[in-house]
C-alpha cells in the first residue's frame, strides 16, 4: 500500500472525465491534472503507432508537472500503449488503465456468464478484451460490436434522445447483444449516454462503466487516512467550447482551461 499524492489522467476528449471525476472523488490525491488530446479526437480510428506517439508525449507532459501516478482514461489508448507507457515510465511513475480493472470486475463477477462488450473501431479490433478475459476464464462468453459514431454523437451534444436512441438501436438490435447478462461499455465517452443504454435494455443487464470500476481499484490499492480535496487542472491540445461546458458540468464549477502546446509542432 502506499500514499497518492498527484495523478495524471488523459483521454482524447471529453470520455475521459468520467474517470477523472471518479479518481478526484476517491479523495486520495492533493491534484489531478487532466489533458484532453482534442486535436486528435477521436483516437479510435487513429493507428496503433500514432496513438502510442501521442500516449508518450502526454505522459511525458504529466510527469514533467509533477504527477507520480498516470491513468489512461481511454480505452484505445489502454489497448494501444499502456505497455509502451509502462515501459518508459516503469522505474518511478505507477500506470493504470481502464481496460485491466474491468477485465478484473468481469473475471471475479460474471463467470459463464454472456458478456457484451461496445467501444470504438481500435479498442475492438485489438481483442484485448476477449483475450484477458478467456485466458482466465473460457466460460465467459464475449461478443464485441464497434460502435464508432457514439464517440462524436456524444462530443457534439447537440443531438434530440431520438436520435441518439435511434442511433444506438441501430447499432445494438443484431443478434450478438441478446440476452446478456452485462454491457461492457469499452469506451470512456459512453457512460454519458448510460440511461439510453439503461432503457435500450431495460432491467436484467448490468451497464458496467470504467469510471467507478477504476475508482474501486485505486482504492484498495492506496493508503487514505483522511479524504483529501483534489485540486484540479485541465489542460487541452485544442480548444472547443463543448470541452469547457462539459467539464464544468462534470466538475460542477467553473473550470479554467490551458491550452497546452505541445502538439504544435507535429
Amino acid at each position: 500500500m502506499k500514499k497518492a499524492s498527484k495523478i495524471g489522467v488523459f483521454d482524447s476528449g471529453i470520455g475521459g472525465l468520467t474517470v477523472a471525476k471518479a479518481i478526484v472523488e476517491t479523495g486520495l490525491y492533493n491534484e489531478m491534472i487532466y489533458f484532453g488530446d482534442i486535436a486528435h479526437l477521436p483516437y479510435g480510428d487513429k493507428s496503433e503507432a500514432a496513438i502510442q506517439s501521442y500516449a508518450i508525449k502526454i505522459s511525458r507532459f504529466l510527469v514533467e508537472n509533477g504527477c507520480d501516478s498516470i491513468a489512461i482514461a481511454c480505452n484505445s489508448a489502454s489497448a494501444s500503449a499502456t505497455n509502451l507507457v509502462k515501459e518508459y515510465f516503469v522505474h518511478n511513475t505507477p500506470v493504470i488503465n481502464v481496460i485491466d480493472p474491468m477485465v478484473d470486475h468481469v473475471l471475479k463477477n460474471y463467470p459463464g456468464k454472456k458478456v457484451g462488450l461496445i467501444g470504438t473501431k481500435r479498442t475492438i479490433d485489438s481483442g484485448i478484451y476477449e483475450k484477458k478475459i478467456l485466458e482466465e476464464d473460457p466460460s465467459i462468453q464475449v461478443y464485441s460490436h464497434a460502435t464508432p459514431l457514439l464517440v462524436p454523437l456524444i462530443e457534439e451534444d447537440k443531438f434530440s434522445d431520438h436520435l441518439k436512441n435511434e442511433i444506438i438501436r441501430e447499432y445494438l438490435h443484431g443478434e450478438k447483444l441478446v440476452s446478456l447478462d452485462a454491457l461492457i461499455l469499452g469506451c470512456t465517452h459512453y457512460p454519458l449516454l448510460k440511461n439510453e443504454l439503461e432503457n435500450y435494455f431495460g432491467n436484467g443487464v448490468d451497464i458496467l462503466e470504467s469510471s467507478t470500476i477504476v475508482a474501486d481499484k485505486l482504492l484498495s490499492e492506496h493508503v487514505r487516512n483522511e479524504p483529501k480535496t483534489t485540486e484540479c487542472r485541465f489542460f487541452v491540445s485544442d480548444y472547443t467550447p463543448a470541452f469547457e461546458r462539459s467539464a464544468r458540468k462534470f466538475f460542477g464549477r467553473e473550470i479554467n482551461l490551458e491550452r497546452s502546446k505541445l502538439f504544435d509542432s507535429f
